[in-house]
Parts: structure tokens; sequence; C-alpha cells
């Protein structure tokens, strides 16, 4: 009830508004059935904006962070995520990652749509990063399509560490929905999850128009991240020593204990 009050009377309207969302090809999703929407993911608005232009509820993977922040700010992101319809999703691999999978499951055999980002996580730089395969594996075992969908500008209304979202222009192309029941006896089978993993991130690279990087974002964050506070520790301690030296000296740079 709060997901369709705020799609419909609150939220919706004034987002519609502000952002003039424009879409494509909305008619490729269904109108009944379970489907999985497979989107690129260039902000954490990718989530407002996308099920708010699709007629049906979407329940969305969300990473299990915004479930477990602390304080006022994360008890309400948690409580938001929540009563918009969107579920934990465990990130670390192993069991933890199959049993977020497995509450996705019982989203298509209850006949919903499921959103999922198959990169996993935002794009550091607005491409576009290789697919997890946990996308090929709801969709070959529930035997359901996969609509590709491109989100276009959300980089530029919210980008990463920006709270306050910039007013422009977004939009969305949803791409036909791709049919993998050739796989349907192949679902466990890892380098057929692969391949049709690649195959709805070529899709969503053609759709969105990105430059596509072969190798996952998790990790060019870890890199980016390591960089920087590489960085960080040169810079401090290149103050550290230019302090240091500064401390031994005068004005004009000689040392005070000299005559």
């Amino acid at each position: 009830m709060f997901y369709l009050v705020m799609k419909r009377i609150f939220l919706g309207p004034v987002l519609r508004l502000l952002f003039r969302p424009w879409v494509k090809g909305l008619d490729n999703v269904p109108a009944q059935g379970a489907a999985i929407i497979a989107s690129n993911h260039l902000s954490f608005s990718d989530s407002i904006f996308m099920p708010l232009m699709v007629r049906r509820p979407v329940v969305f993977l969300a990473k299990s962070e915004y479930f477990t922040g602390t304080g006022l700010k994360g008890r309400l992101t948690a409580l938001f995520f929540r009563l918009t319809n969107q579920l934990p999703m465990d990130r670390s691999g192993g069991a933890a990652s199959a049993v977020s999978l497995n509450a996705g499951m019982d989203v298509l055999t209850g006949g919903g749509l499921l959103g999922i980002y198959p990169e996993g996580t935002r794009s550091p730089d607005a491409r576009l990063y290789r697919g997890k395969v946990g996308v090929a594996r709801l969709a070959l075992e529930a035997g359901v399509p996969v609509i590709p969908v491109a989100m276009i500008g959300t980089d530029k209304v919210q980008p990463i560490g920006k709270r306050m979202p910039n007013i422009r222009r977004i939009g969305m192309i949803f791409g036909a929905p791709l049919d993998f029941s050739r796989y349907a006896d192949q679902a466990e089978d890892r380098l057929v999850q692969r391949k049709v993993t690649d195959e709805i991130m070529f899709e969503l690279m053609r759709l969105s128009g990105q430059e596509y990087v072969d190798e996952y974002a998790a990790v060019v964050k870890l890199r980016l991240a390591g960089a920087a506070a590489t960085a960080a520790g040169g810079a401090s301690a290149k103050r550290a020593e230019t302090d240091g030296g500064a401390a031994g000296t005068g004005t004009d740079g000689k040392d005070p204990a000299a005559g």
C-alpha cells in the first residue's frame, strides 16, 4: 500500500514534474507474469526512477548495507527500502549471496517483477562493467525472460557521494525481452551462466551506449580506493617531512643553533 501511495500520489508526481523522465520501450515489460528487469547501475536514484515508470510493482534486490545503517538516517533509509518493496542483497558471495538470490526467486515464483543490477554495484565512472552470474541463475532456474533496461543520465542527477540531486532530465530504454529457455536444462552450468550474463550485458551496452569494461566494478572500486589511500598517505608523509624540516630552521632557512 505504501509503495502504491508514494508512487502514484506523493513521490511519483513530484519526481515526474522535476526530472521529466523520458521512456522508450516500456511496452516490453509484460503486463502480467514473472520477469527479471536487468539494469545498468549509475546512481542510487536508479532504484527510484525506474520503478516509477513501470506500471507494475518492481521488487529490487538492493545492497544489504542499505538495511543495516545506524543512527536516524540509517534507520530511515532501511525503512524506506523495506516499504518500497526492496530486498537486501548480500554481495559477499557464497551462502550469504545464495540466500539473497533465493529471496529473489520467491518474487519470480510468485509471478512478480524482480529488478536486479547485474554489475552488483554502481559504476565508478559511468562505464558498464562485467556482470555477475546471479541474474543468469535466477533467469534459468525460474524460466523467466529478462528485460534489459538502460538508465540514461542518472549519474549526472546524483553522482556517487552527492546527497542532494541535481535537477535535470533523465531517461530509460527498455529493450526487448531476452529468452533463455534454450538453456533450461543447463541452469547449473557455470559456462552457460556466464554466456547468458554476457548476453544481457551486451544488450545493456547496446541500449545505453556505455563503454564496456570486462572487469568487475567492485574490483575497480577497491583499486581506486587503494590508490586514493596511497596518495593520501604520500601527501601526509610529505607534509610531515616539510613540517619537520621547518621546525628546525629559522625564518631564513638557517639552523637557529648555528652562529
